[in-house]
C-alpha cells in the first residue's frame, strides 16, 4: 500500500488534489485508516492517478475525467472523450486568437486609423445580402441585432444576421486590402446597398424612405452619389473605416455610419459537430407542405402567436411535415423537431434553390438549412421544445 504522499510523488498530483479526487469519487483510496483517517492506495491505482494528472493538466472537466477513469479499459470510449476535449481546446484557441486580433485592431485603430478596402463580385454580394436579410432582428430593445455584421477576413467577408431565434450566414470571397475588421451595418444601409447592387437604388432606403435628403439616425450619407472616374462592371468596391461602410458600384456610391454596438460572438453557434441527419429536400415541395397545412400547434410567446411546424422522418429516411407534435403511430425514439413555421419558410425562400440540405440531431438542437453548392451560406433555426 502507498501513502497519499507516495502516490502524489508517483503520479504528479498534489496531496490536496488527491484529497479532492477522493471527495469527488474519482480516485477513492483502497483503504482509509478508521483511527487516523490516513488514506492508503494500492499499487494498481498509480496508473489511474497518472491518467487523472494528465487530463487535469489539459483542463478536462471533472465529469469527463471521472468517465475516462471508469472506462480506462475501453480505449475507444476514452478516445472519444479525448477527441471531444481536443476539439473544445482548438475552438477555444481559435476564439482566443480572434479576440486578441480584435483587441490589437482596436489598439492599432486608435493610434493609426486605417481603412479596409474590398473588391467583391456584385452578384455574390447581392446574393449574400439576400441570404441573411430575413434574419435581422426588429426588437427595439435589442438594437445590436438590428443590422448585418460584416466580418472581414483576409480573403473576403462574411455577412451575419440574427434575431436570437434564427441566424443566417453567408460568405463572399474577394480581394482585401487592409486589416481585418468587423463592422455592424444598420439594416437601412444594407437595404440601400442591395438596391445599389441591383441598379435600382435612389438612396430611399438609406434616407429612411423620404427621398428628400433626410438621413436615418446615425447615417452619414445623402443618398446615392454619382462618382466620376469609377469604372462600372461586375465588381462592388467596399470601404470600411472607423466611421462606417461605403459601397461603390458602376460609378454610384452609398454609405453610412456603423452601429456602435458589439455584435454577439456568432462563431460559438457555428460549431464543428457532425449532424445525425443530413437530408436533401425539394424546396417547392417542402414549402407547399409547410404553407399548405395548419401548424401542429400554436404557442403564445411574448404576446405573439407562433405557428409550430413539426418535422419528422419517413420510413425511407426522408423529411416529412407532421400534423401532430406526437402522432399516435410514432415510435418512442422517433425523430421529431419543432420550429417556427414562418421562420422555416423564410429560410427556404432565402435559400433560393430547388434543393437544400437540412441538418438536424435531436429535438433541442438547432436546425441548419444549407445550400448543397455553397458550404458558407446557411441559416440556423432555434428549436421549439415539443
Amino acid at each position: 500500500m502507498r501513502s497519499i504522499g507516495e502516490l502524489a510523488r508517483a503520479s504528479g498530483l498534489t496531496v490536496s488534489a488527491l484529497r479532492f479526487y477522493d471527495r469527488s469519487g474519482v480516485l477513492v483510496p483502497a483503504r482509509v485508516d478508521p483511527v487516523t483517517g490516513y488514506r492508503w492506495y494500492a499499487d494498481e491505482q498509480v496508473v489511474p492517478a497518472r491518467l487523472v494528472a494528465g487530463l487535469r493538466r489539459v483542463g478536462m472537466p471533472l465529469a469527463e475525467i471521472a468517465a475516462a477513469v471508469r472506462h480506462r479499459a475501453e480505449p475507444a470510449v476514452v478516445g472519444r472523450l479525448l477527441d471531444a476535449h481536443l476539439r473544445r481546446l482548438e475552438d477555444g484557441l481559435t476564439d482566443a486568437r480572434r479576440e486578441l486580433s480584435r483587441v490589437r485592431a482596436l489598439i492599432d485603430h486608435e493610434e493609426h486609423p486605417m481603412t479596409t478596402r474590398l473588391v467583391l463580385s456584385r452578384a455574390d454580394l447581392a446574393a449574400a445580402i439576400d441570404a441573411v436579410r430575413f434574419a435581422v432582428g426588429t426588437d427595439p430593445e435589442l438594437p445590436v441585432l438590428s443590422g448585418v455584421l460584416f466580418d472581414v477576413a483576409a480573403d473576403g467577408v462574411r455577412l451575419v444576421a440574427t434575431d436570437r431565434h434564427r441566424m443566417a450566414v453567408a460568405r463572399v470571397p474577394g480581394t482585401v486590402d487592409g486589416p481585418t475588421r468587423r463592422l455592424l451595418a444598420p439594416v437601412a444601409l444594407v437595404d440601400a446597398v442591395r438596391e445599389l447592387l441591383a441598379g435600382t437604388g435612389d438612396g430611399s432606403a438609406l434616407l429612411g424612405g423620404t427621398g428628400d435628403g433626410g438621413t436615418v439616425p446615425g447615417g452619414t450619407g445623402d443618398g446615392v452619389r454619382e462618382l466620376s472616374g469609377v469604372d462600372g462592371g461586375a465588381d462592388a468596391h467596399l470601404r470600411l473605416d472607423g466611421a462606417g461602410l461605403t459601397v461603390a458600384v458602376a460609378g454610384r456610391e452609398v454609405g453610412g455610419a456603423a452601429l456602435p454596438d458589439e455584435f454577439p460572438d456568432y462563431q460559438r453557434l457555428l460549431g464543428t459537430r457532425v449532424p445525425a441527419y443530413r437530408i436533401t429536400v425539394d424546396v417547392p415541395a417542402l414549402r407547399a407542405q409547410v404553407a399548405g397545412r395548419p401548424p401542429a400547434r400554436v404557442l403564445r410567446h411574448e404576446g405573439v402567436d407562433v405557428p409550430v411546424t413539426v418535422l419528422g422522418l419517413d420510413d425511407a429516411g426522408g423529411l416529412r411535415v407532421l400534423d401532430d407534435a406526437a402522432p399516435a403511430d410514432a415510435a418512442p425514439d422517433a425523430v421529431r423537431f419543432g420550429v417556427n413555421g414562418r421562420y422555416l419558410l423564410d429560410a427556404l425562400d432565402a435559400g433560393d434553390r430547388g434543393q437544400l440540405l437540412l441538418e438536424l440531431d435531436g429535438p433541442i438542437t438547432p436546425l441548419a438549412v444549407r445550400r448543397p453548392d455553397d458550404a458558407d451560406a446557411y441559416s440556423i433555426l432555434m428549436p421549439i421544445r415539443l
